[in-house]
């Protein structure tokens, strides 16, 4: 793959940004470059080597917008995939990566607030060059403008998405926690009725034993009595024991 070669070698802001286009699907529908070289083929092939269906309507976890990075000669080739079309801009390494998310996402933020669902969908390559390249050029031209403000506020929104994804995994862990406690409740309720139902068998139990034993004593009371009954009788021959004689 040949290196990009833009003209110049200033360094300066304005070769931040060398070439940027939007595509739909492999169809590149507007670009933008104030350089000379072959970054545009390269970057053509880039979009032809990302990944299978990723150009079409792939959003990435949570329904954001997928982004690949390709690296050349001391230049990256930036994609920010997105319903359908890919974003694309060619940068010089030493960009920072806040840099070029500003870039891409104002670039789709605007195109699709223009074309979104409308002509684009069925636009032929090129056709939208003329009356979208200019606006890709201001979009440039802006970002670099504003590049150090761009990348302390998107620092400042990757700082607050990083509390807000550790205050939400808090959350999560202590809605957890009282899943857990609930759960350890539950168990001791059952526990608890369980105890409650054993001690009730256990009275039962424990009067049936009782109804039981006092059956046994009265049986062997009835019969003691009755031997006794027979042995008084057979020895008084009757009840005459009980008579005095005078």
């Amino acid at each position: 793959m040949a290196a990009p070669a833009p003209g110049g070698e200033g360094g300066g802001k304005a070769e931040w940004l060398i070439y940027a286009f939007v595509a739909r699907g492999t169809a590149v529908l507007a670009e933008y470059t104030e350089f000379t070289g072959n970054f545009p083929a390269i970057a053509a092939q880039c979009l032809q080597r990302l990944p299978a269906g990723s150009s079409a309507a792939s959003p990435g976890p949570g329904g954001a917008p997928a982004r690949f990075s390709y690296a050349c000669d001391r230049h990256t080739f930036n994609f920010l995939l997105h319903r359908g079309y890919a974003y694309c801009v060619v940068a010089k390494e030493s960009v920072t990566k806040n840099v070029l998310t500003a870039f891409l996402e104002r670039l789709k933020d605007d195109f699709m607030k223009r074309y979104g669902g409308g002509k684009a969908d069925t636009a032929i390559a090129k056709s939208l060059n003329k009356e979208y390249g200019p606006v890709i050029k201001q979009h440039i031209q802006y970002v670099l403008d504003h590049s150090e403000e761009l990348d302390k506020m998107l620092k400042v929104q990757e700082q607050v998405s990083e509390v807000k994804k550790i205050m939400l995994d808090n959350i999560e862990k202590t809605l957890d926690r009282g899943e857990n406690l609930s759960e350890l409740q539950h168990k001791t309720s059952d526990l608890h009725s369980q105890a409650q139902e054993f001690k009730k068998q256990g009275v039962k139990i424990r009067r049936k034993t009782w109804l039981q034993n006092m059956k046994i004593k009265l049986v062997v009371l009835g019969i003691l009595l009755i031997i006794v009954i027979i042995i008084w009788v057979s020895v008084c021959q009757g009840f005459s024991c009980t008579k005095h004689k005078k």
